[in-house]
């Protein structure tokens, strides 16, 4: 690409109000989607198409690309059984042809019903715009997103880089989302493939109202505590636990007993569907949703406004009868971003 067109685009994508960490680093940004119709050696070639580096493969099912322009990407058939008994089978010198066979026909089967899943490394946000070429390269050769098939529970995953890991910046950024799940929601018009599992599954009401009180100002250990308290669970819109985990690994282990759990300093947001195969649709859609949470949540003064309303709004038994509040937060977004 040259250098002229690279520059106008990357202008095209907005940044967060707080760029950098507390180490002065840009903030980096992991994206994870997850779609059918290809076979994962097409993946990796298009990946390596794209971003160059070459595979290393761990099993039929699973293969990093390493050494790529923008670093270490994973793909993987996402059902944890074929991986394990793939990788076992390449690993083992003592296979056989029933293994084998055993293993395809289960592989098989398994394509049809789970996605691949391809996990790109953390980005910086000042080059995520280039991870969007790989989306319309996997769009061109055949991929398909939820709306695909009635079956096709598939989802896009955004793990942004928190500035910081101190308590107060955390709160903020969980009273953020939780004034905006409604409308980040409605934005994202989650299929009804994926509300029927538990994946997403909203915060419940009574952790909503703690953690929106005015004089909830706890220290990080409580923040914890709490959380797991109401969230003993992976299965939420913004999952907390891989950040939990990198505060506190110890604290969250003697909780919750799950090995998908991984400790990264970022957020886990699960919300938005994977629509690949949409050529309307791109990465840059559900990133710039996101940063109305992450704007909102580093403006002091509009997030206390806004968590106010909220809180009226929850308290008032009749609210759901006149008003949706998915439209009512609309006065406090940053238009520029819609």
């Amino acid at each position: 690409m040259n250098k002229p067109l690279a520059a106008y685009r990357k202008q095209l994508w907005p940044l967060p109000l707080q760029l950098h960490t507390n180490t002065g680093a840009v903030r980096r940004l992991g994206v994870e989607i997850e779609f059918t119709g290809m076979e994962v050696d097409s993946i990796v070639d298009t990946i390596i198409t794209q971003f160059g580096g070459r595979a290393d493969t761990l099993s039929d099912y699973e293969v990093n690309v390493i050494d790529t322009s923008l670093g270490q990407f994973g793909v993987e058939l996402d059902f944890s059984y074929i991986k394990r008994i793939s990788r076992e089978r390449h690993e083992s010198a003592d296979t056989n042809d029933l293994e084998e066979l055993a293993e395809a026909i289960v592989g098989a089967i398994a394509k049809q019903l789970v996605p691949f899943e391809v996990v790109a490394p953390p980005i910086a946000m000042t080059d995520l715009w280039q991870l969007e070429d790989l989306f319309v390269s996997l769009r061109n050769s055949d991929a398909q997103g939820t709306h695909a098939s009635a079956k096709n529970a598939f989802g896009l995953q955004l793990n942004p880089e928190m500035p910081d890991c101190e308590a107060a910046t955390i709160l903020n950024y969980m009273r953020a989302f939780l004034c905006l799940y409604e409308w980040l929601k409605m934005r994202c018009d989650v299929d009804f493939s994926r509300r029927l599992t538990s994946y997403v599954d909203p915060f419940g009401k009574d952790y909503v109202r703690k953690i929106l009180k005015p004089s909830y100002q706890p220290t990080i250990d409580q923040l914890i505590d709490d959380y797991l308290e109401f969230n003993p669970t992976r299965n939420r819109a913004l999952d907390m636990l891989p950040l939990f985990a990198h505060i506190d690994e110890p604290r969250l282990r003697a909780k919750i007993d799950d090995d998908r759990v991984k400790a990264r300093p970022t957020l886990h947001y699960r919300l938005p569907n994977s629509l690949i195969d949409d050529p309307q649709w791109g990465l840059i859609h559900p990133y710039r949703d996101w940063l109305q949470v992450d704007n909102l949540a580093m403006d002091k003064a509009r997030l206390e406004k806004v968590c106010q309303a909220y809180r009226n709004y929850l308290d008032n038994p009749t609210a759901n009868l006149f008003t949706n509040w998915s439209h009512s937060v609309s006065e406090w977004l940053i238009p520029e971003l819609l």
